[in-house]
């Protein structure tokens, strides 16, 4: 059995512990609540510019853009979004597991690791890259602790060109979908060629307005799920098609869709960095409930042999008195 001094140390680690997974549990939420607000401010834009593309391309079956064209697959392109620190659960752990079956996936089917060329944007997923002996784009770490749109555009413009020099023939993104502070959903999505049929019935419910995770939010995301199941059932009305062009149409889709592919990574990296904070938050909650209810037993043990030791002494004191 430990000594009282023995529980009294272990009493004193655990409450360091304790204060230090609280105050990061506290800085997660602080920066969960700024990256819920990016996603906020950017959703309508986003939503306006993909209804008004995705309405133009699925109403307009003659557009001759090469954005949606399935070619041969030789060579590959990947976007994995992880990030620079741990202590999140097992947020970097499934994008790496992800990223290690795709690259699986596309060896089996006869690619070779020179065909595949990876943007790891954090340093989690550039770690693994290297590992494998991939081909990595760049550094990308600051990308992933502060979402910049400008360098996105710039990812965006440089696989565009690889694109459009046929160089890579299909491009994914690996990332996960913030829906609520309790709900991040591992995402494997088609960036290009752009896919009409799934982005259309991509779920677009989220939660932007609670960080805390409880019961009813549980209830929110099942509520919301039967909803998004009723909507899907409903019948779909036809999108307007009346559309009058100007200039032209190759002029308009030239201008639309790389606005859209920029618009893909900075909304991936947004959803990303959320769900980061988000999956850090939650740990570091779990961590501190274990550590009170270590706690709980430690001072109880405390208590119990602190009273062991006091009733040993009064029984000595008792037993010498008695023998006098």
């Amino acid at each position: 059995m430990p000594s009282l001094k023995e529980i009294k140390n272990r009493i004193a680690s655990v409450n360091s512990t304790r204060k230090i997974t609280s105050a990061m549990k506290m800085v997660a939420s602080s920066k969960l609540h700024h990256a819920q607000v990016a996603i906020e401010n950017m959703l309508p834009y986003e939503s306006m510019l993909e209804h008004i593309l995705k309405s133009f391309l699925v109403s307009t079956p003659d557009t001759d853009t090469p954005y949606d064209v399935e070619r041969p697959v030789r060579r590959v392109a990947l976007l994995v979004f992880s990030s620079n620190s741990s202590l999140c659960g097992g947020f970097n752990t499934n994008v790496v597991k992800m990223f290690q079956s795709i690259v699986d996936e596309y060896l089996k089917q006869g690619l070779s690791k020179d065909d595949i060329v990876v943007y790891p944007i954090g340093r989690k997923v550039a770690e693994k890259v290297t590992k494998l002996g991939l081909k990595s784009a760049g550094n990308f770490q600051e990308l992933a602790d502060k979402p910049n749109s400008e360098e996105c555009q710039r990812i965006a413009v440089e696989i565009e060109n690889l694109w459009m020099n046929e160089e890579i023939d299909r491009v994914e993104m690996i990332y996960h979908h913030f829906k609520s502070a309790g709900s991040q959903i591992l995402t494997r999505k088609t960036y290009l060629p752009i896919d009409l049929e799934s982005e259309l019935n991509a779920d677009h419910e989220r939660d932007l307005t609670s960080n805390v995770v409880t019961k009813k939010t549980q209830e929110y995301l099942k509520k919301h799920g039967k909803e998004a199941e009723k909507k899907e059932k409903e019948v779909v009305k036809p999108l307007n098609d009346d559309f009058i062009i100007e200039p032209d149409l190759k002029t308009v889709l030239t201008s639309l869709v790389p606005k859209l592919l920029h618009l893909m990574v900075y909304t991936a990296l947004l959803d990303s960095n959320a769900s980061e904070h988000a999956a850090r938050m939650v740990a570091m909650q779990t961590a501190t409930d274990n550590a009170d209810e270590l706690l709980r037993g430690l001072k109880l043990q405390y208590n119990k042999s602190r009273q062991a030791a006091i009733t040993s002494e009064l029984l000595d004191i008792v037993g010498g008195s008695v023998n006098n």
